[in-house]
Parts: C-alpha cells; structure tokens; sequence
C-alpha cells in the first residue's frame, strides 16, 4: 500500500532529510517516489533500504549525471527519483554501510554546491527587496502593496541568509577538518 506524505525541507537540512527517510525506512516505510514537499512510500521490511541525497552538478537529465546515476547503480545502489538537481538514492542495508562520498574531499564539494545554491536564491531575495527600495525611493513614497511585497522578500532574504550561514559553516568545519588531517 503507498502512502503519500508531505513534509517541508529546505536545502540546507538536506541531512535532516536523509537521516527522515531513513528512520521511515526503519519502521517499513520505503521511498519510490519524490517531488516538492511530496514523498510516496510503499509498505516493505523495516530496515531493508538505507537512502541517500545528493544535490548534483546537472540536472538529472544531463549526460554526465546520467553516467554518474548509472555508476552509482553500479555498486548495487537504485536511483528512487529526483526533484531539480537532487536524486534520491537507496541501497540495501544488507550489503553493508551506503555512503556516496568516497572521502572528504566529494564531501566538501557537495557542501559547496549546496553553498553555492542558496546564496544564488539569497542573492536573488537581496536583489528583489533593492528593487523594491530603489523605486519607492524614486517615486518618494512607498506604496502600501510594496510594504507586503517588501517584507515578503525580506522574509526570504532572512531565510536563505540563514540556510546560506548554516551550510557554509559545515563547509568551512570540513575544509578545516581536511587541513587538520593534511
């Protein structure tokens, strides 16, 4: 039976959502499907998948991600799906420990991509609520809808600058951990 659940992650808890899927794979409940804030799962053995997330280069249509996907399906893993640039990942748990970064260094690059998305949509919500501020300026008021708009882009500001703090924080705390191991 397939139960269809949707819950809320934002890019920089990408970690949060894997360590998720995986206790709903512990008590059963095994990803086959994914979208916006949509994940589908179909009743199986609790504890038979370990998932894995990761935010690729391309788009999951673009040859080398292709050739990446396939590699990975290569060591036994299965491509469950994707939404924009992330592809959900699944290995059996039996097969041993599932982990898609062969050392620091693709870990820090992962961490670096994520870096670099957020602060492309931080730098997009900073760019909106200077528009905004630029034109209320030349017109010498600010009109009431633009005080809605304003602080909707400011929210969003808040919010990327936030993830965008979080995420390149544990970048720089393995870029540290490799110069330590160096």
């Amino acid at each position: 039976m397939k139960h269809a659940v949707h819950k809320l992650f934002w890019a920089w808890d990408f970690e949060k959502e894997e360590k998720w899927l995986n206790e709903m794979a512990a008590k059963g409940l095994l990803l086959t499907d994914v979208g916006f804030c949509r994940y589908v799962f179909q009743e199986g053995t609790p504890g038979e998948y370990q998932y894995h997330l990761e935010w690729l280069r391309h788009f999951p249509s673009h040859p080398e991600s292709r050739a990446y996907i396939q590699f990975i399906e290569e060591t036994g893993a299965e491509h469950v799906g994707s939404f924009k640039k992330w592809v959900y990942l699944r290995k059996k748990a039996s097969e041993g420990a599932f982990n898609l970064f062969s050392g620091l260094d693709s870990r820090i690059a992962h961490f670096q991509r994520v870096t670099r998305l957020i602060a492309l949509l931080s730098f997009v919500a900073l760019a909106y609520v200077v528009a905004l501020a630029s034109h209320c300026l030349r017109l010498g008021y600010v009109p009431e809808a633009y005080l809605y708009m304003f602080g909707a882009y400011a929210a969003m500001l808040t919010l990327f600058g936030t993830g965008y703090l979080k995420t390149l924080g544990a970048y720089r705390k393995l870029k540290r951990k490799r110069i330590v191991q160096e």
